[in-house]
């Protein structure tokens, strides 16, 4: 394994000193981790340096082919002081499934783990304190071939960031309200909806848009063939449990494969509730609201944990979940996982990984 070279900092920044008003994505830590791809070399002189702007050529390819891929996942404070990781493995080999379809080279899963664990390490003083906060770390790789042409990149370049955050969505964990959208499609079967890159979420800020005029926080989205069946929201993969059956859209090539997703489908099993992983018709969801069996439905990703979803716009209907409060599930579930990230509850899984 590489070693990690570091150079601190000389200037560290100052500190936000409101724990309660960092939002999300706003701040930035003191140190960042580069590497370096070069054909015929493969990934080297891994390093720690101060954080700071990245010099591009003009030309570099991510900048007009879009080949680039990220993760997120977050460090979170222990009770005791120390530090924990939440499943970080599962977010590197997720890395290297959108590598694969981006003509990205893999990068060594557990060497990626360690390089967060010493960026974390390093500035750890950095996670905030407070109910709900933590260290959002963002690991990308860019293409930086100075080339007009499409094709893979020879050169490429791996950096994970950090960024002390808030709850994602403002209302925290009350319910959001989520605009299904019709006319727009963000990715279909065969292209690379499953994958994390930029391209999806270019792909879906229009219909974002228009969701946030009518004041909609997300957006639910639609297979992009029939436009019948739900896939999942913007930034969450999304559940709903009709008559006690929890059901979540089948990851068939156009949904993102979530972490939190996984965990959550691993804990409802283990408490014996029924989860199906199915094609989900949005007529359906809608049937089981008018007939009274839609009990809650609630989306899931590493930035919210868990947001419960207290109305959908469909068309011009507008569907009261739950009486527009969280559901039993979807706050049992918040309760254990983040009680699990946190430290403050057992994790017989082993999913918690200390830094």
């Amino acid at each position: 394994m590489q070693t990690i070279a570091v150079q601190r900092t000389t200037h560290p920044k100052q500190k936000p000193t409101d724990s309660s008003k960092l939002g999300f994505g706003n701040y930035y830590t003191d140190h960042m981790f580069l590497m370096n791809y070069d054909e015929g070399e493969g990934w080297h002189n891994p390093r720690i340096v101060p954080y700071g702007p990245l010099e591009l050529d003009p030309a570099a390819m991510c900048l007009h082919y879009g080949q680039e891929v990220f993760e997120g996942l977050k460090a979170y404070r222990a009770p005791d002081g120390g530090v924990a990781l939440f499943r970080p493995e599962k977010n590197m080999a997720r890395l290297n499934l959108s590598n694969d379809r981006l003509c990205i080279p893999p990068i060594d899963e557990a060497f990626a783990v360690e390089a967060v664990k010493e960026l974390v390490r390093l500035d750890q003083d950095w996670i905030p304190e407070g109910e709900g906060n933590s260290l959002y770390i963002r690991p990308f790789i860019i293409a930086v071939d100075a080339h007009v042409g499409v094709h893979p990149a020879n050169h490429l370049l791996f950096v994970i960031i950090l960024s002390p955050v808030g709850p994602y969505y403002p209302e925290g964990l009350d319910p959001v309200k989520i605009y299904v959208e019709r006319q727009y499609v963000r990715a279909v079967k065969g292209g690379m909806g499953f994958a994390k890159t930029g391209g999806n979420y270019a792909a879906s800020l229009k219909a974002q848009d228009v969701a946030a005029a009518q004041g909609y926080t997300q957006v639910l989205w639609l297979d992009g063939v029939e436009r019948k069946y739900i896939e999942e929201v913007g930034t969450m993969n999304v559940f709903f449990k009709i008559n006690g059956e929890i059901i979540t859209p089948a990851l068939q090539g156009s949904i993102l494969g979530g972490i939190t997703r996984m965990s959550c489908i691993e804990l409802l099993q283990s408490w014996g509730c029924k989860v199906t992983e199915r094609r989900l018709a949005l007529d359906e969801v809608v049937a089981a609201a008018q007939n009274g069996t839609l009990e809650e439905a609630f989306g899931t990703g590493t930035a919210a944990v868990i947001s419960p979803i207290g109305e959908l716009k469909v068309d011009d209907q507008h569907i009261v979940i739950n009486g527009g409060k969280i559901g039993e599930t979807a706050q049992k579930l918040y309760d254990t996982l983040t009680g699990i990230q946190n430290c403050r509850l057992p994790d017989p899984f082993g999913w918690v990984v200390r830094v």
